[in-house]
């Protein structure tokens, strides 16, 4: 299923993404992203999303689709079409309940191996189901990540249902640990919050999530006030 999306937009060196969304009832439709690395003649898709074919056609002329990068548990509805499509390599942790196809190519964490040159995966070892994120070491440092960490500039693409519940949800036009993401991924009676500290060791100067707006500029301090917000009354 195709939903509503953007244009292919440049924000860094060799760096893209495209702002769509994914609907969840005939309602409730959310913003979604999808990161676009270009190495050589080869592109890495992170958090793919479904493109028009007008779209899709700029996104091949752009370079051969050859890696998928799953970073969350409960994404991963688009990853099989490019994968069958366009022959791609397909990146994720093992053990996500929610899509369990298509089957693993190359499991993050396995060797240090990452899909481009000067990245790294970060994963959250204690949650309850897999999730991670990618540092790419250009441009002062690009973190990518799916639902742990979030942000809103503004709510487009979102549903007008959802432009009204997602400031009363949680979701202020912030950078924020996804509220309903920590609930669902801590363990009982234990906490992320030393996850998160250890995620602030990474440096990055720009952060693409899974969900709300691309943050060109001082991202290791939002996030790092994100984790404080998030953890300060537990």
């Amino acid at each position: 299923m195709i939903y509503p999306h953007g244009d292919i937009e440049p924000i860094g060196t060799d760096l893209y993404m495209v702002r769509g969304s994914i609907k969840l009832n005939p309602f409730m439709r959310l913003s979604r992203n999808m990161g676009i690395v270009r190495e050589g003649s080869e592109l890495t898709l992170i958090n793919p999303i479904r493109l028009r074919v007008n779209i899709e056609k700029k996104l091949e002329a752009l370079g051969d689709i050859k890696n998928i990068v799953r970073l969350g548990a409960f994404h991963g509805v688009d990853d099989g079409y490019y994968v069958e499509t366009f022959g791609a390599q397909f990146w994720s942790q093992p053990n996500g309940v929610t899509y369990k196809k298509p089957l693993i190519d190359i499991e993050i964490g396995m060797g240090g191996l990452t899909p481009v040159k000067d990245s790294q995966f970060f994963e959250f070892n204690k949650a309850v189901e897999p999730e991670c994120a990618l540092l790419l070491e250009r441009d002062g440092g690009v973190l990518f990540t799916c639902d742990s960490i979030q942000n809103y500039d503004d709510y487009s693409f979102n549903s007008w249902l959802a432009k009204l519940v997602l400031p009363w949800a949680g979701f202020p036009k912030a950078t924020i640990v996804g509220p309903i993401w920590l609930k669902l991924m801590t363990p009982k009676n234990d906490s992320l919050e030393e996850e998160f500290k250890r995620l602030l060791k990474l440096r990055f100067d720009k952060l693409l999530s899974a969900h709300g707006t691309f943050l060109a500029g001082d991202a290791h301090s939002a996030v790092k006030n994100a984790i404080k917000n998030a953890f300060m009354a537990k």
